[in-house]
């Protein structure tokens, strides 16, 4: 849309140019805002002719085509990387004159209520002056100093006790849990299955993970003059502000939103929390710039995780092998509780508190939470899946990078590894022969070149090469990636390779970009990370506790572009993340021959799968 936008206001300036110069439009063209009659400069710009641009859009103006472009497809440097690289660049260095500091002391869990406040203990160890402030159920700290806040806020975690809920169990961590929970329950697809034919079935999950965003999460709010201004990283300011006027009982016009850039996440981490936070706070101090800034245990312990999901595939192949028939059965929780003036934590424990707002994700498969990629992107005859929605989860879940697509993903592609195997058939040749996209074949063939996976050799061995493939959405990029491994007791990635088909790149480097962190940050998923938990909610609040991939554990990552310059761009930020998950577990399978299904593939996975 923009660039059809931007090609109609190109035509006008040509157009309004071409009367100012008594000359055809066919004579001028455009080189960085100048306008050029016959090649030359013609005196005019962008930025000296007076435009009437108060029109509606028409859509009416072909942009130019592939073979004129100039900045488009290019590797265009990011301005922005300098002062990110050293910094400067995010929410967590912004400071205004004045601010002061300030932290929410929360609830283990969503529910429990204060039951002990030792005010004494805090002040102690604050080691400075600290404001301790009650606002209907929110408990908030505020000082000058950041060290000061820090200390009291540590303090706090003992001097405060807690009640009102039962406590966790061990076993509801774990995706089999959700199994026995009450759900709402969709179904997708053909209503007939193949009765014939040799039937497979395997069960795959994935647990509850976190974002694990470097920056804690981070917001100043300030209340003037009966304005609230907030700055913050949250990804959308617009739905933030609706949620700030409405938890906070404001009019909307009252409230402004500016955002500056975070340390990175895909989904919902607990920036709108913080900035709910601050906001909460400023209003209790008007005038005055409120800091807040999680800890590393709040960010672990109290954002939106990733929900845990439980899927089994049930296939039937055909006298040829060919997985003739595939049923799907995904269980998760929730997947999407962005927004809505009650849902962030703090909204919850102020003074006539807005009830948060109704689940309203469903079962449909486009675009999916849960049920994102349920569809096999495959020319299987017959294809269904049902999906349970468990809506009470022990943990507040929300939106993650992908949301179900990697977990759904990871489980058909390990699967179709398996009929493989059952069938004696090599995976690629497996899937190529179900695979009538052309350009999902292109991106197939292309990484099994780069892999050399006509070498791939035998199972069983310790060292193994597996495959993994997707389409996000089934209607975005194309990825296809193949990973090698040796496992011993643990599994180490030797090599990484790519291809994708993103249609028209922008800027390829990006786009490289957005494949190589899908890839590091799907391989930390597959082999290390998960929530734990303890009595009172989420136990793994440290990096020791929630390990995720180091530098020293990535391997040398190929990526190649499939050169689409006249097909649509795609999108391509949550590619790659399902085919890495697959193609880990298929190469780890491969090297033990014996399957691994569940997630993280930890040490004790892999142990536990020889035995």
């Amino acid at each position: 849309a923009l660039r059809l936008v931007c090609a109609e206001i190109r035509a006008i300036a040509l157009e309004a140019s071409a009367m100012r110069l008594g000359c055809a439009v066919a004579a001028l063209d455009v080189a960085d805002g100048a306008i050029l009659r016959d090649g030359d400069p013609s005196g005019l710009e962008y930025w000296n002719l007076a435009l009437d641009l108060d029109r509606a859009a028409t859509g009416t103006v072909t942009p130019k085509p592939a073979g004129a472009y100039r900045v488009v497809g290019q590797n265009i440097p990011r301005r922005d990387l300098p002062t990110k690289l050293f910094g400067a660049g995010f929410m967590q260095d912004f400071s205004r004159r004045g601010m002061r500091h300030g932290h929410v002391v929360h609830a283990p869990r969503i529910g429990m209520a204060i039951a002990r406040l030792d005010i004494a203990a805090i002040q102690q160890a604050a080691g400075g002056a600290v404001e301790i402030l009650r606002h209907g159920r929110m408990l908030a700290l505020v000082a000058d100093s950041e060290t000061t806040l820090r200390r009291a806020a540590f303090a706090a975690d003992t001097a405060v006790g807690w009640n009102g809920l039962p406590d966790l169990i061990p076993d509801q961590q774990n995706a089999a849990w959700l199994i026995d929970q009450p759900s709402r329950d969709g179904d997708h697809g053909a209503a007939t299955t193949a009765t014939a034919g040799r039937k497979l079935s395997a069960t795959y999950s994935r647990p509850y993970i976190s974002h694990g965003s470097i920056g804690p999460s981070c917001a100043m709010a300030e209340f003037r003059d009966g304005h609230l201004t907030v700055w913050c990283h949250a990804q959308g300011v617009y739905g933030l502000k609706t949620t700030l006027a409405g938890g906070l009982k404001l009019a909307l016009d009252q409230v402004s939103v500016r955002h500056l850039h975070g340390s990175g996440c895909y989904g919902q981490n607990g920036a709108d929390d913080a900035a709910f936070d601050a906001a909460a706070i400023a209003l209790l101090r008007p005038g005055t710039p409120i800091r807040v800034q999680w800890r590393r245990e709040d960010e672990f312990g109290f954002e939106p995780v990733g929900p845990a999901m439980r899927i089994r595939q049930d296939g039937v192949l055909g006298a040829d092998g060919g997985l003739v028939d595939l049923t799907t059965e995904i269980w998760s929780g929730p997947h999407t509780s962005r927004g809505g003036a009650g849902n962030p934590l703090t909204a919850r424990t102020q003074p006539d508190p807005v009830a948060p707002t109704p689940l309203t994700e469903t079962s449909a498969p486009y675009p999916g939470a849960g049920t994102r990629n349920a569809v096999p992107n495959y020319a299987i005859p017959a294809a269904r899946y049902r999906h349970h929605l468990v809506p009470v989860t022990p943990v507040r879940t929300s939106s993650l990078r992908g949301l179900g697509a990697m977990p759904n993903i990871f489980a058909l592609e390990c699967f179709i590894d398996e009929c493989a195997d059952a069938a004696g058939q090599d995976p690629l040749a497996y899937r190529l022969a179900m695979q009538p996209d052309p350009r999902a074949r292109d991106v197939l063939i292309a990484v099994a070149e780069m892999a050399g996976w006509s070498a791939r050799g035998p199972a069983g061995t310790g060292g193994g090469l597996g495959l993994g493939f997707g389409r996000y959405k089934n209607a975005s990029g194309y990825a296809a990636v193949a990973v090698r491994v040796l496992v011993d007791a643990d599994i180490r990635l030797v090599d990484i390779w790519c291809a994708a088909d993103a249609g028209l790149a922008i800027n390829p480097d990006g786009v490289i970009a957005q494949l190589e962190g899908g890839i590091i940050q799907g391989a930390s998923w597959t082999l290390k990370e998960e929530v734990q938990f303890d009595a009172s909610g989420v136990a793994s609040r440290n990096w020791d506790r929630y390990p995720i991939l180091r530098f020293s554990e990535i391997p040398p990552i190929t990526c190649r572009m499939l050169p689409r310059p006249d097909a649509p761009p795609l999108g391509m930020g949550e590619a790659t993340i399902g085919p890495v998950a697959a193609a880990i577990g298929n190469a780890a399978s491969h090297a033990l021959g014996a399957r691994l299904r569940d997630l993280p593939l930890t040490r004790e996975k892999v142990i536990a799968a020889l035995l």
